[in-house]
């Protein structure tokens, strides 16, 4: 649209629009402003979108999957960022502010920039004879796309949030397409087999662009809908690799290798096979953002995400991980068997009432010997006597080593539990978001 009547659209329409002078009063209108909070389809969206002229002149990567996203974005960002490109990274959810969610060059973007963006989307929604009407998610996502569409930006860096075909961000185009893992979650939109779920997740692939896949084990239903869009799939095993011991490892693509590899600085079992695709879509994007090995050595070296397998120094130890569904809660398993020897394990636990909960502590239920079930401040929430149904479910049997006490946050389930726990124990904070960022900031206020 000419600047001339978008300006003048703005004008007409600013006794509709709602305005704001802080971010927390737009986070919070947005968050009752849509009666649904998750509408599945592009319609709306890509009518804003349109009407905000909204194209990236610069290359774009879009993640999904399961799990490894965050990670994924973090170690592609890392690498991109030592190679001297600036970038532009979107993910979700946040763990303590929203401003978590958009940056720039490896900075979080301040309120002013967002103020001025979400004030851009509520001009265009508002332009219509019927004000479009944009759910949290959707409004979000735009007025941070916007941001990056409108800032110097060399690549930018777009995070799904829920599945693919139908997420927001997939009203970019994206010249790479990375897909982590896939496994059964958030059923009531994706489909409830890993088979159905992939072919929801597959909908970021785009004809005759590159398409990672990290997933050892991809459905069939995956390479299917790959062939049919004509996307250039990369599948792991075929098009790409790793081999490692346990000083350094090295990739294997198409047609590049890297050797003498130091391990990513994020901890996990799985953050080779993450890492080992961030590099097959490296080196499918080459030569249009080539990246030296000394590049790569310092982007995995200096990478950062906090609540993945994240282990806070101090005793007793602490180990937060936004593991929620039970493929993340196996790899969570598995990470803690490789830590050293403690005498007892504690967790503090809280989900959302629609995750596979018994799934999830199934996986755990061996590894911990004291829960701390709490409630979280969400509707969603399941409250705490549901989860020890769940954890009992799952084959928990209290007896002299074994106990479980209920917590009206994670706040208070975490002091409790370092009050508990010896000095050479662990605790497990795991689940929701919510709960890892409750924990997070009881450790910040006992730290000031």
């Amino acid at each position: 649209m000419p600047e001339g009547l978008y300006t003048l659209c703005v004008f007409s329409f600013l006794k509709f629009m709602a305005t704001f002078s802080s971010l927390d009063a737009w986070l919070s209108h947005l968050e009752t402003a849509h009666s649904i909070p998750i509408v599945m389809g592009l319609a709306r969206i890509n009518r804003v979108k349109e009407l905000l002229g909204l194209t990236f002149p610069c290359p774009v990567f879009t993640v999904g999957g399961t799990n490894g996203k965050g990670s994924t974005c973090a170690m592609l960002e890392a690498i991109l960022l030592a190679s001297g490109y600036r970038v532009g990274v979107y993910t979700s959810p946040h763990l303590l502010k929203f401003n978590e969610r958009a940056r720039i060059n490896g900075d979080t973007v301040n309120d002013d920039l967002l103020l001025q963006n979400f004030e851009a989307v509520e001009a265009a929604r508002c332009s219509f004879d019927v004000p479009v009407s944009l759910t949290y998610f959707e409004f979000t996502t735009l007025a941070i796309m916007h941001l990056f569409a409108t800032s110097a930006i060399d690549v930018v860096i777009l995070e799904v949030g829920l599945g693919g075909r139908l997420d927001a961000v997939n009203i970019i185009d994206t010249d790479c397409a990375i897909i982590t893992s896939i496994d059964v979650d958030h059923q009531e939109f994706l489909g409830d087999t890993r088979e159905a779920i992939a072919i929801e997740k597959t909908g970021i692939f785009r004809i005759g662009k590159p398409a990672i896949c990290g997933d050892p084990v991809p459905p069939e239903t995956l390479i299917g809908e790959a062939k049919r869009i004509g996307a250039d799939l990369w599948l792991f095993g075929r098009d790409f690799n790793y081999h490692g011991d346990k000083q350094q490892w090295n990739y294997v693509g198409r047609g590049m290798r890297r050797s003498a590899l130091a391990y990513p600085a994020l901890r996990g079992t799985n953050q080779l096979l993450n890492a080992s695709a961030v590099l097959a879509a490296l080196e499918a994007m080459r030569m249009v953002l080539p990246v030296s090995a000394q590049d790569i050595r310092l982007g995995l070296a200096s990478v950062k995400l906090s609540g993945r397998f994240e282990v806070l120094p101090g005793s007793p130890s602490l180990v937060l991980d936004v593991a929620h569904n039970p493929h993340a809660a196996a790899v969570l398993s598995q990470n803690l068997d490789g830590m050293r020897y403690f005498p007892s394990t504690h967790a503090v636990f809280g989900a959302m009432a629609d995750k596979d909960i018994k799934g999830v502590l199934h996986q755990l239920i061996h590894q911990v010997d004291h829960w701390y079930l709490c409630d979280l401040p969400i509707l969603r929430a399941a409250d705490t006597q549901h989860l020890e149904t769940y954890l009992r479910a799952a084959g928990f049997v209290e007896d002299a080593n074994h106990s479980v006490t209920h917590h009206a946050s994670p706040e208070d389930a975490v002091s409790t539990a370092l009050k508990l726990s010896g000095e050479n124990d662990r605790i497990v904070i795991f689940g929701s978001f919510l709960t890892v960022a409750g924990v997070m900031r009881y450790q910040k206020l006992c730290h000031h």
